[in-house]
């Protein structure tokens, strides 16, 4: 009688399992992907500066997630009586608006919209760019010529007036403003990544692989994707604080969230004429707005240079 073979899935003659095929290929792949990511998670948490943006930025997305809970008001209750109180009066701690109504509760509630609109954008804009330069990178060729052309185009506009364009087209409103900002993000999205694609369809591994008969979907998916995600997600973060800037801006020109939604740029807008009345309460919302985009800027350079190996 034949011994069954130790590689197959049968149980042997004691009635156990026979234990897996090493492959040390595999091992060393798997342990060369947990090193890289242990390395990246320590040289991240060694980074201060990163560490005190993003614990920051947790604080500040709890808040507006848990607002109804933290506020200490009714973000729409004023009182004429009340109007433009400084910073620090008795009962409101951040002061009032023009209408009275607490800045404190004001700007938890507006952290909602404000981090929507500005995060949104960007994750929309990364998919379909990414999509876009990646197609256009690994088919090269007149697809490449196509996407790209058609790309440039957007680039003879100023994302400024690009946004407040395509937000004037489409009417004021929260969904429009963050269709213009999509739009706005995704050439300097998909230009990233069809520049990284076409380096890395230029390198060995992917010449191997398709001497090897893998097929177009494989190695997209194994070589492409894995190479390519990376820098064009930390570009994508850095454009976080851009977008937060641009969504506050077309709030403040009415092309945004409509009154009496609180959104930072929106509050800002309404507030300006208290400027000289009140500075302290007028400059709170362009101080978060402030504060929130320079968190975003250092965490993606941090994360930039955590990612480094070669640093």
């Amino acid at each position: 009688m034949s011994m069954p073979s130790p590689a197959t899935n049968e149980l042997d003659l004691r009635g156990t399992a026979p234990a897996p095929v090493f492959d040390p290929a595999k091992a060393l792949v798997a342990q060369a992907t947990r090193g890289y990511w242990r390395t990246v998670l320590a040289r991240l948490l060694r980074d201060k500066v990163t560490v005190a943006c993003a614990l920051l930025l947790l604080a500040i997305v709890l808040l507006a997630v848990f607002a109804p809970l933290l506020a200490p008001a009714d973000p729409f209750k004023g009182s004429i009586m009340q109007r433009l109180l400084p910073i620090g009066s008795e009962g409101f701690l951040l002061g009032t608006d023009e209408l009275g109504r607490d800045m404190l509760t004001r700007l938890i509630y507006g952290g909602r919209l404000s981090l929507v609109m500005g995060i949104t954008p960007v994750i929309n804009a990364l998919l379909i760019g990414a999509f876009l330069g990646i197609v256009g990178g690994f088919m090269g060729g007149t697809v490449n010529t196509l996407i790209m052309r058609t790309i440039d185009v957007f680039y003879a506009f100023p994302s400024v007036l690009l946004a407040v364009a395509i937000s004037g087209a489409l009417g004021a409103g929260i969904f429009n403003a963050m269709v213009a900002l999509t739009v706005v993000f995704i050439p300097p999205v998909a230009r990233v990544a069809e520049s990284v694609t076409t380096q890395v369809m230029s390198l060995d591994f992917v010449e191997a692989a398709r001497a090897s008969g893998a097929s177009n979907f494989t190695i997209i998916r194994v070589h492409i994707l894995g190479n390519v995600l990376g820098p064009v997600f930390i570009y994508a973060t850095s454009l976080i604080s851009v977008s937060m800037i641009l969504a506050s801006g077309l709030s403040f020109l009415g092309l945004g969230t409509k009154p009496p939604e609180p959104e930072w740029g929106l509050m800002l807008n309404t507030l300006r004429t208290a400027i000289y009345l009140n500075p302290g309460v007028a400059a709170l919302p362009g101080a978060m707005i402030f504060m929130v985009s320079i968190c975003f800027n250092m965490m993606s350079d941090g994360l930039r240079a955590a990612m480094d190996v070669t640093q």
